[in-house]
């Protein structure tokens, strides 16, 4: 296994703290990882917590991984880094027993997995055996040493490790640290300072985001009014907004999206019914409260891999609670809209700015 560890996660849920930081392991070489693609992602502290659904889960397990090419004799470094690699399918790995410890098997009559691969079925690489019954101490490895690696730096750290889970005489496995690196220089240094903030041209402001760093030259806010908001016709803004997201990518304009309740749920009372594909141009995705309308923060959890792979900022906004608001007033000042059935589309000329401190937990986007 190979995987890559930070001691600060700006997309927390459930009961993390960005503190508690976030790791992404995968079968074979960490070149899989590190280049963004389908691998398991979980928090050290809260190893046996399921940060996405099953279904993502099933759908987003990894199915390939990289390997040494051991029979390749001649290799031609001018051909790449992956001159002396192969690219294989998890069954390889399976045949050659490499997976015995890393995969469950989902069980579509119940909807369930079931850790190992006694059972048939689709062979889905959750680690449960490791982080979840602690075949080793995986987890509290990765937490101690990013605890001691960011204490002995003074900053926010990277590492990336690899995992050989066959046993030695003293029946221990072996974890090797790769690389070690600060996070100092990255967004992770933004910090909002409200005593410097001129909060006339606040539009929206919320201490429930995920996401770090400061978004400028979006023109574009597509919104759902709570003066027009019908419950009932969910399903129909769905379709509405497909067809929006579709004209701004044939456009290349990434949009600040804002809407009632949650984002992609599948109870259409609550929320939007989207799928990520609908909405995949959204840079900064907003869910809002009103009255009448409850909101439980959904933190992105029907599509939290593509809102962390993308670097999406995700706000909820749960208004009238402290310092949370949306203003409506303003919004609806700053150009004539383009309104559609459901929604209101405003381009601007000057661009929007957005801001967001994870460490301090204020998100704010403010007009020009």
């Amino acid at each position: 296994m190979s995987g890559v560890a930070q001691s600060f996660n700006y997309y927390p849920v459930s009961y993390m703290k960005p503190d508690d930081g976030f790791a992404v392991l995968a079968l074979g070489l960490g070149k899989y990882v590190v280049e963004g693609e389908k691998a398991y992602r979980f928090c050290p502290r809260y190893p046996k917590l399921d940060i996405v659904s099953l279904k993502d889960i099933v759908n987003e397990s990894q199915t390939e991984f990289f390997a040494v090419n051991m029979n390749k004799e001649d290799i031609n470094l001018l051909e790449g880094e992956e001159a002396g690699l192969s690219r294989l399918d998890i069954d390889d790995a399976e045949m050659q027993g490499s997976i015995k410890h890393l995969a469950s098997v989902f069980n579509p009559d119940n909807n369930s997995l079931s850790p190992g691969l006694s059972d048939y079925g689709p062979r889905v690489l959750n680690f449960a055996d490791i982080l979840k019954h602690e075949y080793i101490p995986l987890a509290e490895t990765i937490r101690k040493v990013v605890s001691i690696v960011k204490e002995a730096l003074g900053t926010t750290v990277e590492i990336e490790f690899a995992v050989d889970l066959e046993k030695d005489s003293e029946n221990k496995t072996s974890f090797y640290i790769l690389q070690i690196k600060p996070l100092i220089g990255s967004s992770y240094d933004y910090e909002i300072d409200m005593d410097e903030i001129d909060t006339e041209r606040i539009i929206l402001q919320t201490t429930k985001a995920m996401g770090n760093g400061k978004i400028d030259g979006i023109h574009d806010i597509v919104y759902v009014d709570p003066d027009a908001f019908d419950k009932t016709k969910t399903e129909e803004m769905a379709a509405e907004i497909e067809t929006i997201n579709e004209e701004m990518c044939q456009n290349e304009r990434k949009y600040i999206l804002i809407g009632p309740g949650r984002w992609g749920t599948r109870d259409k009372f609550i929320g939007i019914p989207v799928r990520w594909p609908q909405i995949s141009n959204a840079k900064v995705i907003v869910e809002y409260s009103f009255e009448g309308f409850p909101l439980d923060p959904s933190s992105g959890s029907h599509f939290f891999h593509n809102v962390t792979s993308m670097n999406v900022g995700y706000f909820s906004v749960q208004t009238g609670k402290g310092n949370h608001g949306i203003s409506w007033d303003k919004i609806r000042s700053l150009a004539t809209p383009r309104q559609y059935k459901y929604f209101s589309h405003i381009r601007l000329e000057r661009p929007l700015t957005v801001k967001m401190d994870s460490k301090n937990q204020i998100a704010l986007i403010q007009k020009p």
